[in-house]
């Protein structure tokens, strides 16, 4: 496993205070490199994990939103409409049984849910996890471009003035937001570029 995958993996259940899972790590990783993924890949959890270790102290219980990260895309299919449901069931059958509570479970499972970005996070852990997914908006252009061409190659199937009025609506919904970023942390650093970086996008489309 990758140094920096490891530390994130090691890290996340030592703070959940558990033992870590045979080769539960491995089969994660093995998710997120499957060939029908272009975005939501091993550089997009990679990423992530970046983004989220300088603000795992602001967390209240920061290995579950670190084992939720891993979980949060564990299963993505394009075409369906249920990855954050099948993903957070999955993390909630891994978490029980590791022995852990409910609570913790219950937690987690509304952690990965919160990554569907359908409505507003409303724990302070949600925002951290939401935030750390979207900071790619914040991105320097080059990485934006990427992960603009990644996005429209795992949607590929999708007829283009379907997804160009698609993807507009979305871009215009968090730059509907008050601020698109949810934590101090994170609006610190990437609000501004995050708003140029979709208007920008918006303008190409």
């Amino acid at each position: 496993m990758d140094p920096l995958f490891e530390r994130s993996w090691q890290r996340a259940w030592a703070a959940l205070g558990a033992g870590v899972p045979q080769g539960l790590g491995e089969r994660l990783l093995d998710r997120y490199a499957e060939p029908q993924r272009k975005y939501h890949t091993l550089q997009h959890l990679g990423e992530c994990i970046g983004h989220l270790e300088p603000a795992i102290g602001l967390a209240r219980h920061p290995g579950e939103v670190e084992v939720a990260l891993w979980f949060h895309d564990a299963i993505y299919e394009p075409k369906q409409s249920d990855n954050e449901p099948r993903s957070a069931s999955w993390a909630v059958k891994e978490l029980e049984a590791a022995g852990l509570p409910a609570e913790v479970a219950e937690r987690v499972h509304a952690l990965v849910m919160a990554t569907r970005h359908a409505a507003l996070p409303e724990s302070n852990d949600e925002r951290i996890l939401v935030d750390v997914d979207l900071s790619i908006l914040g991105a320097e252009a080059d990485r934006y471009a990427q992960y603009a061409a990644q996005v429209r190659e795992e949607y590929a199937w999708v007829p283009g003035w379907i997804f160009r009025r698609k993807r507009k609506a979305l871009l215009r919904e968090f730059l509907a937001r008050e601020a698109i970023y949810g934590t101090q942390h994170f609006r610190d650093r990437f609000e501004a570029r995050a708003r140029e970086n979709l208007e920008n996008e918006i303008r190409r489309l």
